[in-house]
């Protein structure tokens, strides 16, 4: 196998569509869905750009551009913003299980040559996570001497205190794990929620006048952990039957033909035969709940039939966090600057760069809910959740206030999942901004 970056691959990608008429707008983020007098979409908006902090237009305003289309395909990742509000304006979930995360954190290392083995992969579950909570490790040695680490958690974890940056910094101090980075040099970071629900949990794909399509409709493999190909897949699909509606003469109607036919193409397959590894592993932990999903993988892999039918997620990952006085604080790894760090350090790796002077793109629908509940009951797990320090409860008594710090959001879209209220909405903020990463 090979092993790269992804981000390599699409800035290699790029200039390759570019050259067979494909038009790319990057630093032009989609904030509206734009739709037809019938009620089918006819393309987005961009965002408005020179907009101040007070929501006024600066002397550098610009007025965002309408993109219009037979057909719009949303491909905006886990938790995208406009898929969002299309899920819930067109019922696409309905009959669906709840939509279930993770967080991925991942670092690149420069590490000795002496002990770069090109090639290498390593796995690995539970540790430094207690029994009941899911998650696990990935290691990857690729190109000249660099090393990506990473560490996945899953959002449904029910303890407030829990920290998943420092549960990926504390995991890297294993013995088998930190002989690897001695000498070696940190040089890029970056957090990013990942679907987790698979098979039952995809959303209706189709509506008039558009589809979703990869990680927006959460085609994850979980136990593999990979999606890109599946990803690569329905838009292969979505592509097809969209051009095959376009050559009938058709626009803006349905493309029910990928709804009705994904399920049975390689991404069904690929997902039906994993569907239970996640509900398996929250309801069982990790010996038991692995055991059971290597079981079921194993049974419908070779005979196509589960001992466990089609398993429930039960509840949405907002829904799983315990009361604080169920559970005590739990002391993160002091940051040594050589292998364990700190969010701030990590986010400046990131190029995480917004303008100051506009409107904060995470909104908290009511402040006072967040503190008689996120705070009051939960003990701010936002503090905690976040990987990149966004979050702060800062005073005391009447001067207690949520400080905000959206220069720092690295964009993975965690409190927007994990928020135990649901209070907070991530929004794309003024175009450009965000993560700029670099071999990631």
């Amino acid at each position: 196998c090979y092993i790269g970056s992804l981000g390599d691959v699409c800035r290699w990608l790029g200039p390759r569509a570019e050259a067979l008429g494909v038009e790319i707008y990057p630093g032009f983020a989609a904030v509206e869905v734009l739709y037809g007098e019938n009620g089918e979409v006819r393309g987005i908006a961009t965002g408005d750009m020179g907009v101040g902090r007070d929501g006024k237009p600066k002397d550098s305003f610009t007025r965002g551009m309408e993109l219009l289309g037979k057909y719009t395909l949303f491909a905006e990742g886990a938790r995208g913003s406009l898929t969002k509000q299309l899920i819930a304006k067109f019922g696409l979930d309905k009959d669906r299980e709840p939509s279930k995360f993770g967080i991925g954190l991942k670092e690149v290392w420069q590490i000795d040559p002496a002990k770069h083995k090109k090639g290498l992969i390593q796995h690995s579950f539970g540790w430094p996570l207690n029994m009941s909570t899911g998650g696990g490790s990935f290691l990857y040695h690729y190109n000249e001497n660099l090393v990506a680490v990473g560490f996945v958690l899953h959002l449904n974890y029910n303890d407030p205190y829990l920290s998943p940056f420092e549960e990926f910094q504390r995991f890297k101090t294993h013995p088998r794990i930190s002989p690897v980075f001695e000498g070696a040099k940190r040089i890029a970071y970056g957090a990013r929620a990942i679907t987790e629900g698979g098979y039952q949990s995809v959303p209706r794909l189709t509506f008039k006048g558009g589809a979703l399509i990869g990680c927006a409709a959460g085609f994850v493999n979980v136990p593999r952990i990979k999606g890109v190909h599946n990803a690569m897949g329905t838009g292969m699909q979505a592509a097809e039957h969209v051009a095959a509606a376009l050559a009938a003469g058709r626009t803006g109607d349905e493309i029910v033909e990928y709804e009705n036919t994904w399920r049975d193409s390689a991404v069904g397959k690929d997902l039906f035969k994993v569907r239970n590894v996640k509900p398996l592993w929250s309801k069982f932990g990790t010996v038991i709940g692995v055991a059971l999903g290597g079981l079921d993988m194993w049974t419908n892999t070779l005979f196509g039939f589960s001992l466990f039918g089609t398993q429930s997620h039960a509840k949405p990952d907002r829904k799983t966090l315990d009361p604080a006085k169920a559970h005590q604080p739990i002391p993160g790894p002091k940051p040594d600057g050589k292998l364990t760090f700190d969010r701030l350090s990590s986010v400046f790796l990131s190029n995480t760069n917004h303008e100051e002077d506009q409107p904060i793109h995470l909104k908290v629908a009511d402040m006072n809910l967040q503190k008689t509940s996120e705070h009051d009951v939960f003990a701010g797990p936002s503090n905690r959740y976040c990987p990149a320090g966004v979050y702060e409860w800062v005073g005391e008594g009447a001067d207690l206030r949520f400080q905000i710090n959206a220069q720092n959001c690295v964009h993975c879209k965690t409190c927007d999942v994990k928020d135990p209220n649901g209070n907070i909405t991530w929004v794309p903020p003024e175009g450009g901004g965000g993560p700029n990463y670099q071999s990631m």
